[in-house]
């Protein structure tokens, strides 16, 4: 009989774990891996040991970026991963790809598997020095090496390339898939449209855009409300303030509703979902948005344009442009039949090209090519 495979998950959050990567992990497990996470511990360890997924409580400080100070990190990890010694490991976001990337090859292992999305940001000049980037661009080849790197948009894979990653260890896997027999229709609600933004509350999500357009609405009369469905996130530089949420909310632009874990029960009551993010790899919400049939404005950016057809199951503006985004959010706002139309071909778009099951089975096809 032969030997059953490990596999180890490096992941930063373990809330993160359980809403994007815990049904590929159970997949797994039913395929015959032996599963840990290592993550850090804050409210979801139950969830993930009830799947039968062994948790190794693992701190990592998403907010440093110093190399010096990231050698106790590496260490950690490089003695996690001599004493599992997995067959396979897979990091999940930048930083578990680069500190995980250089503790697996000391480390011996060598089915590695890095999932990044979103690089834009990094490279783009915006939140990071050009050093980091030109550090992050000449360390990503050694770190994929004979393993894979899994990308969400084409435009992610391209900019891989061009740091010299080989196109034959890049795989466009679109995103962590949605749960399309739990995300599904609902009947538009009676009363005044509601437009939800779910995201974290970070100004590269395009948060300070929607409340601008907000205002613009309702300075032209438009009646309709705007909520605003997330958290700040303290360690990121991008984050919005709890201060300036309160601020917002007391002058009537928005209303905030803080992270929610019914996301299906707030995709029901809304009319339209916006994200005007800047960049991103493949946007969970988006998907979970098409799935429940609703109809979707965002940003033509990497990432969001993946999953909006503009014109056909939503509308595209243009990138940190909120006078773009009141224009097109009204026209949906203004038309019930417009919004029931695109709605429901989002959701013949999330059934078709993303569900959940068709996201596991390519990455465990990957899985089996490494082994």
């Amino acid at each position: 009989m032969a030997a059953v495979k490990k596999l180890l998950f490096l992941v930063t959050e373990d809330g993160y774990f359980v809403s994007h990567r815990l049904p590929l992990a159970i997949a797994a497990r039913a395929a015959g891996f032996e599963v840990v996470v290592a993550t850090r511990i804050r409210e979801k360890a139950a969830a993930i040991a009830a799947a039968g997924i062994r948790v190794i409580p693992f701190e990592m400080d998403r907010r440093n970026m110093n190399p010096l100070r990231e050698l106790p990190t590496l260490f950690r990890l490089w003695r996690l991963y001599r004493r599992e010694r997995p067959d396979i490991v897979h990091h999940v976001a930048l930083k578990p790809v680069l500190l995980g990337g250089l503790a697996a090859r000391l480390a011996g292992v060598r089915a590695v598997v890095g999932a990044v999305a979103g690089l834009g940001f990094l490279f783009s000049g915006r939140g990071r020095t050009p050093l980091a980037a030109r550090l992050v661009k000449g360390l990503l080849p050694g770190l994929i090496g004979q393993g894979r790197a899994i990308v969400q948009n084409p435009e992610d894979a391209a900019m891989l390339a061009d740091c010299g990653v080989a196109a034959s260890r890049i795989r466009l896997i679109r995103g962590a898939g949605v749960d399309t027999a739990w995300f599904t229709p609902a009947p538009e609600p009676p009363g005044i449209p509601l437009v939800v933004l779910p995201a974290r509350m970070l100004r590269d999500k395009g948060v300070v855009e929607f409340v601008a357009a907000a205002r613009r609405l309702r300075e032209q009369g438009v009646s309709a409300r705007f909520a605003l469905v997330g958290a700040p996130d303290p360690a990121n530089p991008a984050s919005v303030s709890a201060a300036e949420l309160h601020a917002w909310a007391a002058a009537g632009a928005v209303e905030c509703w803080g992270q929610r874990e019914d996301m299906r029960e707030v995709y029901a009551a809304c009319h339209v979902v916006c994200l005007p993010s800047y960049r991103e790899g493949l946007p969970k919400a988006l998907l979970e948005a098409a799935a429940c049939g609703r109809p979707i404005v965002a940003t033509d950016a990497p990432g969001c344009r993946e999953i909006v057809r503009d014109g056909d199951n939503g509308l595209l503006v243009p990138v940190r442009d909120a006078a773009a985004l009141a224009i097109a959010l009204r026209r949906l706002l203004e038309d019930g039949e417009l919004r029931r139309c695109m709605g429901a071909r989002g959701r013949e778009l999330a059934v078709a090209a993303f569900s959940v099951e068709q996201v596991v089975s390519e990455t465990l096809a990957l899985y089996r090519e490494l082994t």
